[in-house]
């Protein structure tokens, strides 16, 4: 039997049911719906909704969803983000009232996600509290602060002649298959215990590419600090638009809140190309090599959101690193001259280097840092210089010598320094040099103390003169970190710590002529 708590309960709960149902009005509410005209290879023709927005995001049936692109009197253009063989001309088309955003949060750190924010992992669902749109305006220039720190790639060549500094936009590019994303894979891997969030932008990449990516980094430690997001080389142009915006707002949560943050765009030609894609089915008219005349400020809107802000807005800064694959090492092509415009420099890649075998295969010539100095340790300012002075004589009289002239002692000594300047540049794949290990190696190499050391011995003496790095005095380590200028006790320490290194191999050498002789 019922209890009299229990029939008092079902009492109470009738009557405010009863009392629901007798003070209910129904009234119409207004719901704007539209028709689909015709799908075609990720767009979407779509009448009625005559409030929508620019870009504002629309809901399909089959919870698809795409953007609103091209705004016209009776119709417009959606581009879709998923694949529209689900839709078909008739179907019944909502208003989200929001543009596309995508979720942000410390949970995205160690995890792949696609420009939606939806996992790519098989590691479990994302929590995240908050969501901010992937297109934002960029930082105002008030925002901003100067680039003054350096971020360390661990590539020697880099760190010395191109120096990149924290909310540097600098460009990688280079044919196919010249080590483009090696040289940024080897960036996130030195920024390790720098407290560096790093993201992995993969804009149509293969899905073999993006997996040895997230290997590699798994393998070393990386994602610990690093997101990946990524669309696959299948995936509809829509998404694929959307991708490095996507991610860049992912990176604009984590700088607005004082972190330092690498971003890593592989690669802005696919994007480029996806852009292009959509617009000529949109039916916008094209322009040079068929791309739409709004191409740049498409690329020049993402980049400007690379920054460091000032002190009063949290002091984050975002560095970007866009690779752009250019064609027959033509650098004057249509979308590498517009990046080179947008960034803060470029490191270029020679396919005639890689070839033979000089890796990373930087063209000094050809790469520069706009930011410069600035964003370099000061141990690194007095020897850079130097060094890419003196690999440039080389290289020219390198140029005279294949002729068969005859050459004074001067000449062969420049030429023989500029041999070494190449060879120490060499570097592996993904062993980074910490800043130690190369100060003393570039001290000694732009001092002249190489220029003994036989060609075939430079590598092993190379490896001599690191290892001294772990002697070095904990206040010269402190001043170089801290940028400070060292004095002359600091360069002969280093400098004896060469010589102390170097001495068996030159020694050798010359007692090996000695018995020949």
């Amino acid at each position: 039997m019922p209890t009299p708590d229990l029939d008092k309960i079902l009492d109470e709960a009738f009557t405010e049911i009863s009392t629901g149902r007798q003070s209910y009005r129904s009234e119409p509410q207004l719901k704007e719906m539209g028709t689909v005209k015709n799908v075609s290879a990720g767009i979407a023709t779509v009448t009625g909704l005559p409030g929508t927005g620019f870009e504002e995001l629309l809901r399909f049936p089959h919870d698809i969803y795409g953007i609103a692109f091209n705004l016209e009197e009776d119709e417009f253009g959606v581009v879709l983000l998923d694949w529209d063989d689900r839709l078909k001309a008739g179907d019944t088309v909502t208003r989200t009232h929001r543009v596309a955003d995508i979720p942000v949060g410390e949970d995205l750190i160690g995890r792949v996600v696609d420009p939606l924010g939806s996992p790519m992992d098989d590691k479990g669902p994302i929590t995240t509290e908050h969501r901010i749109p992937i297109e934002r305006p960029a930082p105002r220039i008030m925002s901003r602060e100067a680039v003054n720190a350096p971020l360390q790639t661990g590539i020697k060549v880099i760190d010395a002649i191109i120096p990149i500094g924290r909310g540097q936009r600098e460009l990688i590019l280079g044919d196919r298959q010249t080590g483009k994303t090696s040289i940024a894979i080897d960036t996130i891997l030195n920024q390790h215990d720098k407290d560096m969030l790093c993201i992995y932008c993969a804009i149509g990449q293969r899905t073999a590419s993006v997996a040895k990516v997230v290997a590699q980094l798994t393998e070393r430690g990386a994602m610990e600090y690093t997101v990946v997001l990524v669309t696959e080389g299948n995936s509809p142009p829509g998404l694929q638009y959307i991708t490095p915006y996507a991610a860049t707002s992912i990176a604009e949560y984590f700088m607005e809140r004082g972190r330092d943050v690498l971003i890593v765009y592989d690669d802005l030609t696919n994007h480029a190309r996806a852009y292009r894609e959509l617009s000529l089915l949109l039916r916008r008219p094209p322009g040079r090599e068929a791309f739409p005349g709004d191409i740049f400020y498409v690329h020049s809107r993402l980049l400007e959101r690379a920054t460091h802000l000032n002190d009063d807005h949290g002091g984050g800064s975002l560095t970007a690193l866009p690779i752009v694959e250019t064609e027959a090492q033509d650098i004057s092509a249509y979308i590498p001259t517009n990046l080179i415009s947008i960034t803060d420099g470029q490191v270029y890649l020679s396919p005639k280097l890689f070839e033979l075998g000089m890796l990373p295969a930087v063209d000094i010539g050809k790469s520069v840092s706009r930011v410069g100095a600035k964003a370099q340790l000061r141990a690194y300012r007095k020897i850079s210089g130097n060094l890419k002075l003196a690999y440039a004589q080389s290289e020219e009289l390198e140029t005279f010598s294949r002729f068969g002239t005859r050459m004074d002692e001067d000449t062969e000594k420049t030429i023989a320094h500029g041999q070494r300047i190449r060879l120490l540049f060499k570097q592996p794949e993904m062993r980074p040099v910490p800043v130690p290990e190369q100060l003393l190696v570039l001290m000694a190499l732009a001092n002249g103390l190489f220029d003994d050391v036989p060609l075939d011995r430079v590598g092993e003496a190379e490896a001599r003169v690191r290892k001294k790095a772990s002697r070095l005095p904990e206040s010269v380590l402190q001043r170089i970190f801290a940028s400070e200028a060292m004095d002359e006790n600091d360069e002969e320490t280093i400098m004896a710590l060469a010589n102390e290194a170097l001495r068996p191999v030159i020694k050798t050498e010359n007692t090996e002529s000695e018995n020949h002789e």
